[in-house]
């Protein structure tokens, strides 16, 4: 697989840093992107793609009432000393505004009584925020509670994530869910008589972001999710492993305009455009066209020195009958050896079986390249 890493031109403090742009999914920076750590109050973003899918499934709605648990007001509430909405024992609170404790405040008490209301336990809630990780395409994140705090009890110690990942979410959840995101950008929120602020220090200084959230984890450092929009461009990035809470506001900042002010867009491929064309065995044409469903654009530096390239990849060979708009491949798109975007390719025609001699043919073929590779496999070089 392609080396991704960032362009040599530029670099960021974050130990860990991943950034795409949403439009044509151009990745433009990448270190350690798939390096594990600790989701930290980060979690809570998942926590909230969970209540998210729950309230556009219609399991539950806004208006919806869980009670405080003993549990929840001592792990997250007052007597936590945490980031907490004050939720006081006993009570019952509507799930509009628990919503807005984890979104605003990033409320550890309102997690916890989202998750034993919506599950048995913070446990099993836990488990179903891993199992919808899946669901979004994080394939490594594993979640141990509702809010990300340390976990003594559990070898993850509370999860592990990587800002690849945390970018996947943060994407899910600004594009799947519109009439929720909004919360993540809210300025303030009374609740109780209570006022508080948002947290996140990127949301007052007016430059177009409007989310996520922050983190931090002992030993590991501050980290950040952040997404802006800005002169008809979006941007959504995570970094890790800063050193100071001023350092994580200043560098993401950094990086976010640096994103914005050197890259254009360009089109590679047309909508409906042939890319290339796969092998097929056994059918009535031996090769069949590939195409994008959606015009490929990519987001490149305005200064790129690197040659632009692209590489379909597929399974060898297909077998007919093949249908019309089958997932038969993937193209991944390159600037020199850094990795920009990957999207899957479909099959323009269908391919009906061939007759028998063409079958015979294509079976001889197969045959013969594979004991052919298999040959110049096996064959030792030379000393």
């Amino acid at each position: 697989m392609a080396q991704q890493a960032p362009p040599p031109t530029f670099d960021t403090k974050a130990t860990q840093a991943f950034m795409v742009e949403a439009s044509t999914g151009t990745i433009l920076l990448a270190k350690n992107a798939d390096q594990p750590i600790s989701p930290a109050s980060l979690a809570k973003l998942m926590t909230l793609d969970v209540i998210f899918d729950a309230l556009k499934r219609g399991e539950i709605t806004l208006d919806t009432e869980y009670p405080v648990s003993e549990n929840a007001w001592r792990t997250g509430g007052a007597p936590s000393r945490t980031s907490t909405m004050f939720a006081a024992l006993k009570s019952r609170v509507r799930v509009g505004d628990l919503i807005q404790g984890i979104a605003v405040q990033q409320a550890n008490d309102s997690c916890i009584v989202l998750a034993e209301g919506i599950s048995i336990s913070e446990k099993e809630f836990a488990r179903r925020m891993t199992a919808r990780a899946r669901e979004i395409g994080m394939p490594r994140a594993v979640f141990t509670n509702s809010t990300g705090l340390p976990d003594a009890d559990d070898p993850n110690g509370g999860g592990k994530i990587s800002t690849r990942e945390l970018v996947t979410l943060a994407q899910d959840l600004q594009q799947n869910y519109p009439d929720f995101y909004k919360y993540l950008s809210q300025p303030d929120f009374t609740w109780n008589k209570i006022f508080q602020r948002n947290r996140n220090p990127l949301l007052p200084l007016n430059i177009g972001v409007d989310g996520l959230g922050l983190g931090f984890a002992d030993g590991e450092g501050y980290s950040i999710v952040a997404s802006i929009q800005r002169d008809g461009k979006r941007l959504f990035l995570a970094l890790g492993g800063l050193k100071t809470d001023k350092e994580r506001t200043e560098e993401s900042r950094r990086v976010l305009e640096w994103g914005l002010s050197n890259f254009k867009s360009q089109r590679l491929f047309a909508d409906g455009e042939v890319i290339g064309n796969a092998s097929v065995y056994g059918g009535a044409q031996s090769t069949v066209g590939l195409l994008a469903k959606m015009p490929v654009d990519i987001y490149v530096a305005n200064d790129n020195p690197d040659r632009l390239s692209a590489r379909i990849v597929y399974r060898w060979p297909l077998t007919a009958p093949v249908a019309a708009g089958y997932e038969a491949g993937t193209l991944r798109v390159f600037s020199g050896a850094r990795l920009l975007r990957e999207l899957p390719l479909y099959t323009k025609d269908p391919v009906a079986q061939g007759t028998l001699s063409r079958r015979a043919f294509d079976a001889l073929m197969e045959l013969t390249e594979t004991l052919l590779f298999s040959w110049l496999w096996d064959t030792p070089t030379p000393t």
